[in-house]
């Protein structure tokens, strides 16, 4: 695979839905394959066609093409490591349709290691050259935080090993491994390194026996918020305004929360109607019904927990804790729709283990 390419183009085409994508891909599949087959003008007679395409699906779609073997063509679709996007990139392949001398793939797939190796900006990125270390947290002891260490490591090109060392993985681990399996990571120096360095074709291996644990530890934990304690918290902002935060109390102090690693932030802004940054009646209702129509599709017993909100100068934010990252992404897309022209929304999906992003909720 040598073609990345993020999906811009003009809105407006006649595709609204993953079939029509995929009809339209049938009508000029043999271009695009003698196109890729060839290797000319693969910008102007694909790209550039492809991508106005998909853009009126959903922003945020980027992808790879290329040979994957002398008579088939591979399209790969990728999110790019947004985790948001990432069940949308699997149903639009999910629809493909079978095509002779095509082949479609939802996400960079794992390679071996020997076909991973990368160079970018005057650097390799390779089994020769990298290795890693673990670091284990006592109080979090479900963490999987690594340290990559690269040989040649300059920190005036920090940026550039960081990128690439990402793009090592995504081929290495898979794109979907890479999200899901690690919680922390950071490129150090050999100079920097505190422990002792494990060859980086030993990752996948460790990874897999971490997640094997993980898994057996929560596997089956539900939790039932029906008899939970509500706490209210008040502050000031720095510009006076007032914040009020109604949280989950009981929720905050359960010991199982790494069962629920992922978090979902929605967040609304509304307009300033001269009350010091809360919402007036009417858009407090409509705050609340929202709300409520989210909570009717993710709901306790199925592994989204509604830890709170907060609501201050002019805005709402509210918090899921889930077991799975695709759900809360197809709930919160619908209600974007829904709720268009009414509440200007947008949400966010992050990794947190421990729920230390609600710390500061924490009275103790």
């Amino acid at each position: 695979m040598s073609f990345l390419k993020n999906i811009f183009g003009k809105k407006g085409e006649p595709i609204k839905t993953n079939s029509d994508f995929w009809a339209w891909f049938q009508i000029n599949q043999q271009g695009f394959f003698n196109t890729i087959k060839n290797g000319n003008n693969i910008e102007k007679d694909f790209f550039t066609k492809l991508s106005p395409k998909l853009v009126v699906l959903k922003e945020g779609y980027y992808f790879l093409s290329g040979m994957y073997d002398d008579n088939t063509a591979e399209l790969i679709i990728t999110p790019d490591g947004t985790i948001e996007n990432i069940v949308f990139v699997e149903e639009l392949i999910k629809a493909a349709p079978s095509i002779a001398n095509w082949k479609f793939t939802a996400l960079k797939q794992e390679l071996d290691i020997k076909n991973a190796s990368i160079e970018m900006s005057g650097y390799s990125f390779n089994s020769e050259n990298l290795s890693f270390y673990s670091i284990e947290h006592k109080n979090y002891p479900d963490e999987v935080d690594i340290m990559i260490v690269h040989n040649d490591f300059k920190e005036e090109d920090k940026s550039t090993l960081i990128n690439g060392t990402y793009i090592f993985l995504d081929n290495y681990l898979g794109e979907l491994n890479s999200v899901t399996t690690l919680d922390n990571l950071k490129v150090i120096s050999k100079e920097q390194a505190e422990k002792e360095l494990i060859p980086i074709d030993k990752l996948k291996s460790y990874l897999i026996w971490r997640e094997k644990e993980f898994i057996e530890k929560y596997t089956g934990i539900r939790y039932n918020t029906k008899n939970d304690s509500y706490s209210s918290l008040e502050a000031e902002l720095e510009n006076g305004r007032p914040l009020i935060a109604i949280v989950n109390a009981t929720l905050l102090e359960w010991d199982r929360k790494a069962s629920h690693p992922w978090i979902l932030k929605a967040e609304v802004k509304y307009a300033d109607n001269a009350n010091n940054g809360m919402p007036d009646s009417e858009t407090y209702e409509l705050l609340n019904k929202m709300e409520d129509d989210i909570m009717l599709e993710l709901r306790d017993a199925d592994g989204y927990l509604n830890i709170g909100r907060q609501t201050a100068d002019n805005s709402r934010e509210i918090y899921f804790a889930c077991r799975d990252f695709r759900k809360p992404s197809l709930v919160l897309h619908d209600h974007l729709k829904k709720y268009s022209g009414k509440l200007d929304m947008t949400y966010e999906i992050y990794k947190d283990k421990y729920w230390r992003s609600f710390e500061r909720f924490n009275p103790h």
